[in-house]
Formats: structure tokens, C-alpha cells, sequence
């Protein structure tokens, strides 16, 4: 007979394809979680609030929308006149890639309906507004602060 070595039975499980397995899942989640959030990022003015000085002499960029909820852009060749989406898209884009920094801001009628408002504030996403303010009249309706007692 020739000699013949008994194997032995290894009794331990081999993890490393397991941690191959869990990193690949770690980044794959990593990558699609930002990509399942929705929403728009809005720097919302509280009521009866003093306004901002940002202490620059930059026109904000101010996308306004009318009772009827026709869109109009504070640049352009006519400001009065009102403009369709894509034109609202390649002008604000424009002027965000000129001026970053420059403001952004929605100016919205009272009757206007709050999807139509979400709309041109998507618009100004699309065109690379990173936060979009909301212009409003303090004088009416502002809810005045109390004196602390």
C-alpha cells in the first residue's frame, strides 16, 4: 500500500468572498441613496423677519409668476413680457454660470396655486440655483413679533 496522507477536514469557513460581497453592497448604496431623495431645497422666510443685508451689490435673479401663473424672469430682452419654461431654464443657467453666487428668488401672486410656485422653483433647479428665496410684502398679513415677557 502506498502511504497515503489522510486529508484533513478544514472546519473554517472562508469569509473573504462575504466582505467582497458586503463592499460592493456598501457602495452600490453609497451611490443610489442620494439619488432616491426628492424634494427642493428652499431658504423659506419667516414671517415678520427683517430683511437680509448680504452686504453685496449683486441683482438677484427673480423668477416671478403672475395671477394666471405666466412666468417672468428679471432678465432679458423684455422683463414684462412672459416667457415659456425651456427660455426660463437656458437664461437663469446662463446668468449661474456667469455669477454663482448671484440670488435667487421667486416672486409669486397670492392666487397662484402652490404647485404651480414648486414648478418655476424646479425650473430654477434645473438651471442651477442652488437655494431659491421667496420674495414677500411684510406690510400685509405679517404676524408681528411679541415683546418677550
Amino acid at each position: 500500500m502506498k502511504n497515503r496522507r489522510k486529508r484533513r477536514l478544514m472546519g473554517e469557513i472562508n469569509v473573504v468572498p462575504y466582505i467582497d460581497v458586503m463592499l460592493v453592497l456598501l457602495i452600490i448604496f453609497m451611490v443610489t441613496a442620494p439619488l432616491l431623495t426628492q424634494g427642493i431645497q428652499v431658504e423659506l422666510p419667516k414671517a415678520a423677519a427683517d430683511p437680509i443685508d448680504t452686504g453685496r451689490n449683486d441683482e438677484p435673479l427673480v423668477l416671478s409668476v403672475d395671477a394666471a401663473g405666466r412666468l417672468y424672469l428679471s432678465i432679458g430682452d423684455d422683463e414684462d413680457a412672459p416667457i415659456d419654461a425651456e427660455r426660463v431654464v437656458s437664461l437663469a443657467s446662463a446668468v449661474l454660470r456667469r455669477k454663482p453666487d448671484t440670488p435667487v428668488l421667486v416672486k409669486a401672486d397670492q392666487q397662484v396655486a402652490y404647485g404651480r410656485v414648486v414648478e418655476a422653483m424646479v425650473l430654477l433647479q434645473e438651471a442651477g440655483a442652488e437655494k431659491v428665496g421667496f420674495l414677500t410684502d411684510p406690510g400685509q398679513g405679517a404676524r408681528r413679533r411679541r415683546p418677550p415677557a
